[in-house]
């Protein structure tokens, strides 16, 4: 079944975070996963949500996403944006 990282970014430091956009598509190609939404536009429909940035990766289960987030592939990139950007992030099983 698969899974989804659902992810909200404000970004603190383009510079750096153009950085760590380089880096994530291999990570994520490793495991088998792929971006479904990568930044666009949104459009709030109800509340208060203004995301500056929206981010949903797809991988084939939510054993595999959760590999990829803790994989040492994935590390040098995580530290980068954890330095760039205030992010929350999910994975969450598809149906």
């Amino acid at each position: 079944m698969p899974a989804y990282v659902i992810v909200e970014v404000s970004i603190n430091d383009h510079l750096e975070y153009e950085n760590y956009k380089k880096l994530t598509p291999a990570a994520i190609a490793a495991f088998n996963g792929k971006f479904v939404v990568r930044g666009g536009k949104t459009i709030t429909l109800e509340g208060n949500w203004e995301p500056e940035r929206i981010v949903v990766l797809e991988f084939p289960s939510v054993e595999i996403a959760n590999e990829w987030w803790h994989s040492e592939l994935y590390t040098e990139a995580k530290l980068i944006r954890q330095r760039a950007a205030d992010t929350k992030m999910i994975i969450i099983q598809g149906v």
